[in-house]
């Protein structure tokens, strides 16, 4: 089965939104932990991140949202931020306060797989990614690798990224560890396609917008994502 990893802002309401898209079929949960420059995220994601700051949501009240979200749900959570959170709030003391509210993994979109070693998380590589940087984030990887299907930040756009063929091409001739795409993949017909290559999709703004009209919209858009993947063929 192809996975499907839906993103959503730390927030008040974020828990509630995490139960209804896992109700609609998702995996795995992100949870963003709210950072004020961003570099990786369009401006769906940087918007959201911006209420979120302004709802007074900081490190500590993230790892509230996420053992609240942990209360709710038994997927995976993975928190997703910045290097610089982490450095302000202490590595160590990060990693040990967020796997103790529940978190299964994390994500640093900044960080190269060579820096913090210590620190067992989720790497990611982009088409621009050579060869001994792939060999490098999947060796030192947790669990997956996630695919940045672009060249640029989040969004949503109208066609699925031509390099993503490419790139999982590459991934896969130099390592066996599961694929999971993201940036850009937004309809079913996008989550189809991408899931035709990899073995799961990160889905971000397009969720954030749905969760937007609250937990019943999203959890219908998460379903209609759900539906497209289990329509793909095994890889």
């Amino acid at each position: 089965m192809k996975r499907l990893a839906i993103y959503l802002m730390c927030g008040r309401e974020t828990p509630e939104l995490a139960e209804a898209a896992v109700e609609g079929g998702a995996d795995l949960i992100e949870l963003g932990f709210p950072f004020s420059d961003p570099l990786a995220d369009g401006p769906v994601v940087r918007a959201a991140a911006e209420r979120a700051l302004a709802e007074g949501m900081r490190t500590r009240e993230c790892l509230d949202c996420l053992a609240h979200t942990r209360a709710l749900v038994d997927v995976p959570l993975v928190p997703m931020t910045y290097a610089s959170l982490l450095e302000a709030y202490g590595w160590e003391r990060f990693e040990a306060d967020a796997r103790a509210a529940g978190a299964d993994s994390l994500i640093v979109a900044d960080l190269p797989a060579d820096a913090h070693e210590e620190l067992r998380r989720v790497q990611l590589v982009a088409p621009t990614s050579t060869d001994e940087r792939i060999r490098l984030a999947a060796e030192r990887t947790d669990g997956w690798l996630y695919l940045v299907t672009v060249t640029g930040t989040t969004g949503a756009r109208d066609e699925l990224s031509p390099a993503l063929a490419g790139l999982v091409g590459r991934v896969r001739a130099l390592t066996d560890v599961p694929l999971h795409a993201g940036f850009g993949i937004s309809t079913p017909e996008q989550a189809r396609a991408a899931a035709e290559l990899a073995d799961g999709i990160v889905v971000g703004s397009a969720a954030l917008l749905a969760a937007d009209g609250g937990p019943e919209a999203l959890r219908g858009y998460v379903e209609s994502l759900r539906s497209a993947l289990d329509a793909t063929v095994a890889v």
